[in-house]
């Protein structure tokens, strides 16, 4: 109950005694990164979880973004660039761009 309580599991109002469905993502350093709570009466999609933990992984290693529904082999999104200059180079080297801030790439 202890740890229930620290992650938030108990909601008020619902149960003093029963936790809420949740599931934390937690980096070997022990860094919370990510968590998700579902009512007791619903369930929980281990694939998103594992896709989660993937996309995490990706944008770590790549110092970059997943979009929504991102999937390993999907084309990921690049930090803006600094200069005008990087933002033109970006048209020639592939880049799929909706403007000159927001662009994505195959890794």
């Amino acid at each position: 109950m202890q740890v229930a309580k620290a992650y938030g599991m108990i909601q008020p109002g619902a149960s003093d005694t029963s936790a809420v469905r949740a599931t934390f993502v937690i980096d070997p350093q022990g860094v919370l990164r990510a968590m998700v709570y579902y009512p007791m009466s619903n369930g929980r999609s281990i694939d998103e979880f594992v896709r989660l933990v993937k996309a995490l992984q990706t944008s770590d290693e790549h110092g970059l973004a997943t979009p929504e529904g991102w999937q390993p082999g999907d084309k990921v999104i690049v930090p803006p660039p600094a200069t005008a200059e990087q933002a033109e180079a970006r048209m020639a080297e592939g880049y799929e761009c909706s403007d000159w801030y927001f662009c994505k790439k195959e890794l």
